[in-house]
């Protein structure tokens, strides 16, 4: 072979390798072809991927509302654990007042419970379902007896009470009320009280940090066994011992403090917001008009339709900002009356 022909062959090797390395450098990668495959994606295709379905709006809410009363409760665990022991006080000094047949004296527990009363009659039983110390206790003891089921014994359905029997059982605190104002009202309260049984008393004690319970055995034990309750039954003590529970039942309620339901636009057998209720009213013939309501809301938050709603919940269109109003009126007359620890 000549000596230009070599040189021709090197020159032409050597342009092919120069142009082929030049068009590796310029090829993209295949995260630069991704990039640029996004790049074309119309905003609004985006904008479609990152939105929520209602679905998740729904149950994203449901957990708010379920935080933002659980936060309330605390709350008001910690700063008002004595409110109903207070009120309770108050039936008690009235019927005693009656049985010695004295003036009655507006003092601090016969204040609590207009107070309370009050409240109750205007908001509902937003006291029971937010704020009452002995509520809260009994909805953590629930909650941990259900955790306790579902890891240790691996149950899928917390194990508990019959429904059916709730109607029947919630005439037991009403009977408790009916004695404990005919004992006040004989003067027998305070001999049978030398026995030191009242179980919210002990609770109070451990409430108030006090952990001697000398003299309240009797007490102790009642309140174990209500314990027990409450780790099988959902309110177990709210619907079925309480006698301020029955107190509230009693009174009457403004009609805008009541939930409202569209039951024409319910789904056919759907009964979400009975399941969850805490206090097994049936909306079918009950209605929330029932004095066993205690307001706590959970079946607004579970409607799949959004059927349940209430004058403050449609004017200010928010469900959130309603329940913390009530709480902040229910706090500051707690204040004012003397019922809040650290004020």
């Amino acid at each position: 072979m000549r000596r230009e022909e070599i040189e021709s062959a090197v020159r032409e090797a050597a342009e092919k390798y120069t142009a082929a390395g030049a068009s590796a450098m310029i090829r993209p990668t295949s995260g630069q072809v991704k990039s640029k495959q996004e790049s074309l994606i119309p905003a609004q295709a985006k904008s479609k991927q990152e939105t929520i379905t209602p679905a998740q709006q729904k149950a994203r809410r449901r957990r708010q509302n379920a935080l933002l009363r659980n936060v309330i409760q605390v709350i008001f665990f910690l700063m008002m654990p004595g409110a109903f022991v207070a009120g309770f006080s108050g039936v008690k000094s009235i019927f005693q007042k009656v049985s010695e047949g004295s003036v009655l004296e507006l003092n601090s527990f016969v204040m609590a419970l207009i107070g309370l009363s009050l409240f109750t009659i205007v908001f509902g039983r937003f006291f029971c379902g937010f704020a009452c110390a002995f509520g809260t206790f009994g909805d953590f003891i629930y909650w941990l007896s259900g955790m306790i089921q579902k890891k240790l014994f691996r149950r899928k359905k917390q194990y508990g009470l019959p429904e059916r029997l709730s109607p029947w059982l919630q005439k037991i605190k009403f009977l408790i009320l009916a004695l404990i104002v005919l004992t006040c009202a004989t003067g027998a309260y305070e001999t049978i009280g030398t026995y030191n049984w009242n179980p919210w008393s002990v609770f109070s004690f451990i409430t108030a940090l006090r952990f001697n319970l000398n003299g309240y055995m009797i007490g102790a034990v009642i309140l174990a066994a209500i314990i027990v309750g409450m780790a099988l039954k959902e309110r177990f003590f709210c619907q079925f011992l309480c006698p301020m529970g029955a107190v509230f039942a009693l009174l009457p309620q403004l009609p805008f403090a009541w939930l409202q339901r569209d039951a024409d636009n319910c789904i056919k057998n759907c009964r979400a917001c009975q399941t969850c209720c805490p206090v097994d009213i049936r909306l079918e013939t009950d209605g929330f008009r029932n004095g066993e309501c205690i307001g706590c809301e959970k079946c607004a938050g579970v409607c799949p339709k959004g059927n349940l709603t209430r004058w403050d919940r449609t004017l200010l269109k928010n469900e959130m900002l309603p329940v913390i109003i009530r709480a902040a009126i229910l706090f500051l007359m707690g204040g004012y009356l003397g019922l809040c620890r650290f004020l």
